[in-house]
């Protein structure tokens, strides 16, 4: 007999279980309720339906009221509303994957619904209980409801988002799992008052989870619950409204809104170093580089790979956050306003000496630099396309950054004012933005996002913050992205270089420490050891942060040196485009821009110049263009330090060595370097005299050294040597004969000081070898002196270098160009020069600058000698006129005729060419010869009138000419030879140029008939031998050096 066939459920009966099972409740006291502690049984419910004239089923109808009492109630043994109402999702979700499997239809989409609406009101019911945590009971923690415990809703999107990733790679995963769907509906589904206070407590939750966490911290999770959350519309709308967006305050600074905005701490997490008071763990120093130069090359290149990985995972995620913000056209404006106060309330980070209690980090702001590149990468393709967008006016109108109080590239602030005025250029231009902004933001939008749109009428939104003009995104973002590099990246690069330095001092510290200790070692002296090695130590450790993070980074200077191209090739744009010459007047628009928009530029080169491979396929030629174009233009570009890092870059990219060299066709295949490279050189040369600062004297001397190197350079290139070659000829008497005089200046000067420096260190030389008395001296008495040595030698070793490139300047270039050496105002100060520097190296002084190791002071005397003899030479070969021998005799300072034998004797022991040592000696002939003729003519003209002398060198005039402002006759070379160096009126400093001498014609008529009339009274009267031998200064034999 068959088995009796199982009576089949009703529609109530599958219901009741399945809502059984879900809200884990019993309306009935059954056996049920021992198998599963969880379950509650619901009595005073159960009286209720009966009492109703229901059945003791759940069903659809009873659900939220069921719900809400089981909620209400305090059941013992009962869950954590949150906890019970997740778990009544995730059983929900289980049953419905039951329910899929069902075969009648009919009863499959009854029970879907079911299970529908219990997911429904589970996610409902969580908002309600997430809203007001004090509505329901909570029977675990009824007397630990702490409102700064985290939300619970953290470990959910902890679980949705994926496993954090720790510094090193290693998982930091755990916690509760999130049913599948339950957040999508919890967020996706609901109006924005009831979770707006749900969203900001879980925004603050992720900002303190971040707040001093370091690169290697846990930092990635708490990133990417961020960007799960703004990725809902909701969830971006209560970002922007939270009142930490922004914060507010009389005390609001940039460190503040570092440290309280919901992004900062996001921003803050780097490797960089920070002050103490604000120092994130764990310490990337201490744990990566503590004690680096005993780790192996291995180990410091993965603590390298690690950081910079990590560091791209948060550059990568707040790109993300802040693109998801601005797609939306509901949050943009928000964004925009938040970066605009990171930025003005840090404009003090670009001071010299920063205040890091009331500036942020360097870690906020490189990754903020990193950060912004990222959002102007689709606006940065090869061709710059979308370069048309950034407006310049942008720098008058901005109603968000304050560009016009920045020093500009030539305009002041009253040039400004007065050319907007003039052009009306600081009020609304309504006419030309009412339709153009709508289109130039739309595009823009999907320039920075592809597949994003926007109604047009939500444009109105970003155009209601003020009545000035409104500018696209594009241009907003290159502004902003300017101003966040010069904070950031660029501040940072400045902050590792001069940390290098700190590091070098204190090394050369310790070493002269060191060596004391040799001699007398005292308590003091350790300390001071012991605490300089810490510094080294701790200063390495930040130096490798820098390193790891910025140096190792070539995606990110490569990403910079995009931007910077972008930068130079729109400053171009403003004055017509990349061709020379440049108008005659400078544009307001180009004028008025930041300086350091520019310097920044210039120092990024020069930084990524210095680190291998960093110019791999960076396009450079629209930045060579740029330098040669601007570098000798003071009409556009006003500050002469800023035209001096331009040379600086170009020093770095010179060719050195005979491999190959990427940078090697900038110089010797680009039309514009072919044509305007060595002009502007030397103009600029000469224009770096005055910088106007209060160290100009010295620091014309460093600029003046990259230039000599790249001069240098250039005349091994032909092209560029013919080049050369025709300045000289052009500007004989203009900026190259100006050129040749600050260059004879310098190498005077240079020469001069490096030779008494010598002589003061050999007297302290002197008094350290003597280490009887040296050692009686006190403690503090013998640093001091000992750090003057070390001073003294490096002054040497500088001035010394700098005279040698200067000389050897002169005997390269006077081998060729000889016209601009003779000239009447010039060949005198040239003689002298030259007698100059051989009286120093052949004369009597030469045995007291005898060195231990010249070479060490890059004192070489007798390559110093022969350069010297050279330029003698080669001015000698192109005298036609034979007026150079004059010119070295008239030199009463230095010149003594047995110096040019001398010399010849030096020569000839190291090997010279013979031909050079005969022409020489003949040239000393000849000098010797016209000093005797001198004499002769001297002592013809007898007692000359005072009307007849120059007032400044009180010698016969033979040009007279008056100075138009203080009517004074001067000898017409005289006063050229001082306007090359100064063009100033020697007796009242008035404004004088050559143009403004005025001849005076009847002096020189009378100086004439006096010559005249005193020859033809001595005419038949000779003078003796003997007398003129006797009238000539001599130097014995003995007085010079064998």
């Amino acid at each position: 007999m068959a088995a009796p066939k199982p009576q089949k459920r009703s529609l109530e009966e599958i219901e009741d279980i399945i809502l059984r099972k879900v809200f884990l409740v019993s309306l009935t006291d059954t056996v049920e309720l021992s198998s599963d502690s969880r379950i509650v049984y619901l009595e005073m419910t159960a009286a209720e339906v009966l009492s109703e004239g229901k059945e003791l089923r759940l069903s659809r109808d009873l659900m939220e009221r069921v719900l809400i009492d089981r909620l209400s109630g305090n059941f013992s043994s009962a869950e954590q509303p949150f906890q019970y109402l997740v778990g009544c999702y995730r059983r929900a979700f289980d049953e419905g994957k039951k329910i899929a499997s069902m075969k009648d239809k009919g009863v499959k989409s009854e029970m879907e619904s079911v299970v529908k609406q219990a997911k429904k009101l589970s996610v409902s019911y969580c908002r309600i209980h997430l809203g007001n945590p004090e509505l329901f009971p909570n029977p675990l923690n009824s007397n630990e409801k702490s409102r700064s415990s985290k939300s619970p809703l953290l470990p959910l999107i902890f679980s949705e988002v994926g496993s954090s990733v720790d510094g090193f790679g290693g998982s930091s995963a755990g916690g509760t799992q999130c049913p599948p769907g339950f957040l999508e509906e919890f967020f996706r589904d609901s109006d924005f008052d009831s979770l707006d206070s749900i969203l900001k407590g879980l925004y603050e939750d992720l900002r303190g989870s971040v707040i001093k966490v370091s690169a290697l911290g846990n930092f990635q999770q708490p990133l990417r619950a961020l960007l799960y959350l703004v990725s809902f519309p909701v969830g971006a709308k209560s970002l922007v409204n939270h009142p930490w967006w922004i914060p507010k305050g009389v005390y609001l600074n940039g460190r503040v809104i570092e440290m309280t905005s919901i992004l900062g701490p996001f921003f803050h997490v780097s490797a960089l170093p920070d002050h103490a008071i604000f120092k994130s763990q764990p310490d990337v120093g201490l744990q990566c580089f503590s004690e680096a130069s005993t780790h192996r090359q291995a180990d410091l290149s993965s603590s390298f790979t690690t950081i910079k990985t990590v560091m791209n995972n948060l550059y990568d995620g707040l790109a993300e956050v802040l693109l998801s913000l601005l797609k939306n056209m509901d949050t943009r404006e928000n964004v925009l306003e938040y970066l605009a106060e990171v930025i003005n309330t840090n404009s003090s980070r670009a001071h010299i000496q920063v205040d890091p209690l009331s500036c942020a980090s360097s870690g906020m702001f490189v990754s903020l630099s990193a950060v912004m590149l990222r959002l102007c990468e689709p606006f940065l393709d090869v061709n710059l396309t979308k370069r048309d967008k950034i407006d310049p006016k942008y720098v008058f109108n901005s109603n968000r950054l304050d560009l016009r109080a920045l020093t500009a590239l030539h305009a002041s602030s009253e040039e400004v004012a007065e050319w907007l005025k003039k052009n009306n250029l600081g009020k609304t231009d309504g006419s030309r933005q009412d339709t153009e902004v709508e289109n130039r933001l739309l595009q823009s939008q999907d320039a920075t996002s592809s597949g994003s749109t926007a109604s047009g009428s939500s444009n109105a939104k970003l155009a209601s913050t003020g009545d000035k003009t409104k500018y696209p995104f594009i241009c907003e973002c290159f502004f902003m992205t300017a101003r966040v590099l010069h904070l950031g990246l660029l501040k940072a690069f400045s902050d590792f270089k001069h940390l290098v330095q700190d590091i070098q001092r204190c090394e050369d510290a310790l070493s002269t420490l060191k060596s004391m200790q040799g001699h007398a070692s005292t308590p003091a002296l350790k300390l001071e050891v012991s605490r300089l090695e810490k510094e080294i130590e701790l200063n390495s450790q930040e130096k490798l942060c820098y390193e790891a993070q910025m140096l190792r980074d070539g995606a990110l200077i490569q990403n910079a040196l995009s931007f910077y191209r972008l930068m130079v090739v729109w400053l171009v744009s403003l004055v017509g485009g990349f061709k020379m010459p440049l108008p005659s007047t400078c544009p307001m628009e180009f004028a008025a821009m930041p300086e350091h928009f520019v310097e920044d530029a210039m120092e990024l080169l020069i930084f990524a110049s210095r680190i291998p491979k960093a110019l791999d396929g960076v396009l450079l030629d629209d930045f060579m263009n740029f330098i040669i174009m601007f570098m000798a233009s003071p009409e556009f570009i006003r500050n002469p330090y800023l035209k001096a890092k331009m040379v600086e870059v170009l020093n770095c990219w010179m060719p050195r060595g005979s491999g190959p060299s990427v940078t090697a066709t900038l110089f010797e295949g680009h039309q514009l370097s072919l044509e305007y490279l060595v002009r502007n050189l030397l103009k600029l040369y000469v224009d770096i005299e005055f910088t106007g600062a209060h160290n100009q004297f010295f620091d014309k001397f460093n600029i003046r050294h990259n230039i000599a190197e790249l001069l240098e350079y250039l005349w091994q290139v032909p092209s560029h040597r013919n080049a050369w070659r025709q300045i000289a000829k052009e500007e004989e008497k203009g900026v190259y004969l100006t050129f040749l005089n600050f260059l004879i200046n310098d190498s005077i000067y240079l020469l001069d000081e490096s030779l008494n420096k010598i002589l003061e260190l050999k007297e302290l030389e002197a008094e350290m070898s003597n280490t009887t008395e040296w050692e009686q001296r006190p403690a503090q008495e013998r640093q001091e002196r000992t750090r003057l040595f070390h001073s003294q030698e490096n002054i040497i070793q500088i001035n010394m270098k700098l005279a040698n490139e200067d000389v050897s300047m002169l005997a390269f270039t006077s081998e060729q160009i000889t016209a601009p050496f003779l000239l009447p105002e010039m060949v005198e100060r040239v003689a002298s020069m030259l007698n100059y520097f051989l009286l120093q190296l052949v004369g009597p002084q030469r045995k007291s600058l005898t060195l231990k190791d010249p070479e060490k002071y890059e004192f070489r005397p007798k390559q110093l000698l022969k350069q010297i003899v050279y330029i003698y030479v080669h001015l000698a070969r192109g005298d036609t006129e034979n007026i150079f021998p004059a010119a070295i005799s008239k030199d009463g300072r230095s010149y003594n005729e047995q110096l040019f034998s001398a010399a010849a004797d030096v020569l000839r022991r190291i090997g010279e060419n013979g031909r050079v040592i005969q022409e020489f000696v003949q040239l000393g002939a000849k000098a010797k010869v016209a000093a005797s003729e001198a004499m002769d003519t001297e002592a013809a003209l007898g007692e000359i009138p005072d009307e007849f002398l120059d007032p400044i060198q009180y010698t016969l005039m033979k040009d007279p000419v008056i100075l138009p402002s203080s009517r004074i006759t001067v000898d017409r070379p005289v006063i050229q030879r001082h306007l090359l160096s100064d063009n100033t009126d020697p007796f009242n400093r008035s404004h004088l140029t050559a143009d403004m001498l005025i001849p005076n014609n009847e002096l020189k008529a009378r100086i004439d008939e006096f010559i005249k009339s005193q020859e033809m009274k001595k005419r038949g009267k000779s003078l003796g031998v003997d007398r003129t031998k006797a009238t000539i200064q001599t130097t014995s034999s003995k007085m010079l050096i064998d």
